[in-house]
């Protein structure tokens, strides 16, 4: 009898610790490294004629993922190579280089950042000794200026031996509205839409593939985040603009792999309307934070990094809302 007792109690303890497991942990934003030989998280995935993109891991950033939690893609024209996002870090701006080389023997020339967080531009200083020029919107600028540092110091601490030679380094040329290049015959447009998910947040354009790597303006897959400086009335009407313009393209948002509109209209724009739907009814009935943090979000649990920020996007929207 004892014996039994004893299983019994085994299997509930270890019930238990699967349950205390993180949603990471438990497997359920995906494997933790899905390209065991290079640095990146993914091996790039051809989305039309010159646009390729390594998809990056819709996790929050660790030592196994490199950082690599988002996307990082390049255009290869006749006569130079762009690259969309310099990576966490120069291990993976190296590994993203690599597989460059691989198919072509056209030099980089420019690297644009989709906005100022950490893994759109450590990498930058990769790039940067390999003689591309750096381009961002000038409010991604300001944002490196104010937490670039800091994010590096982060991105340190769990990269380790892949941070290893990599500092921060400004943008060469920033812009307000929108930068064209010519790779050779190929025009590429980096356009800001309007403030959406972090300062900066611009789109890139390949209007001969019809496609367009949107970065943090549209989302699936991935829960979109809502940081502290994240207006999301602005964002909406930012997504309008956007999706105006690329109805029929196909699309490669900054998280997950190539989609189309529909897919990032529910994934980025009905959320956040959903949500501000719910924070008004509770500001109208003269509700709290609290009651914020509690909104029933259960019908996005599918989403990677709901736990992480399910009830924090709903807190956010709140103290917003509270002063439009």
């Amino acid at each position: 009898m004892r014996s039994w007792i004893f299983i019994a109690a085994l299997m509930a303890a270890s019930v238990q610790a699967a349950d205390e497991k993180t949603a990471l942990e438990r497997g359920d934003y995906g494997p933790l490294d899905k390209a065991p030989t290079t640095a990146l998280y993914d091996y790039p995935v051809q989305v039309s004629e010159h646009v390729f993109s390594a998809i990056g891991a819709t996790q929050p950033p660790t030592y196994e993922n490199a950082g690599h939690n988002n996307n990082l893609s390049f255009v290869i024209g006749s006569e130079a190579v762009l690259v969309v996002n310099g990576g966490s870090n120069n291990a993976l701006a190296r590994a993203l280089h690599d597989e460059i080389k691989s198919r072509t023997n056209l030099p980089v020339k420019y690297v644009i950042s989709e906005n100022g967080q950490g893994h759109a531009v450590y990498g930058n200083h990769y790039w940067k000794s390999q003689g591309a020029t750096l381009i961002g919107h000038v409010d991604a600028q300001h944002e490196m200026d104010e937490k670039g540092f800091g994010g590096l110091a982060r991105m340190r601490e769990y990269a380790k031996e892949f941070a290893q030679d990599t500092d921060l380094v400004n943008f060469d040329v920033t812009f307000d509205d929108q930068y064209a290049l010519d790779l050779g015959g190929l025009a590429v447009i980096a356009k800001i839409y309007g403030s959406a998910h972090s300062p900066g947040d611009v789109s890139v354009l390949i209007p001969d593939d019809q496609v367009v790597l949107a970065g943090d303006m549209a989302f699936h897959v991935r829960m979109p985040p809502i940081f502290d400086n994240t207006d999301t009335a602005l964002w909406i009407e930012s997504f309008d603009l956007f999706a105006e313009e690329v109805s029929d393209w196909t699309i490669v948002p900054g998280h997950g792999g190539p989609t189309d509109l529909a897919t990032v209209t529910a994934g980025t724009k009905d959320y956040l309307v959903f949500l501000r739907d719910q924070v008004q009814q509770i500001l109208d009935d003269g509700g709290s934070l609290d009651e914020a943090y509690q909104i029933d979000q259960t019908a996005y649990k599918h989403w990677h990094t709901y736990d992480e920020l399910a009830a924090r996007n709903a807190g956010r929207v709140f103290e917003r809302m509270e002063f439009e």
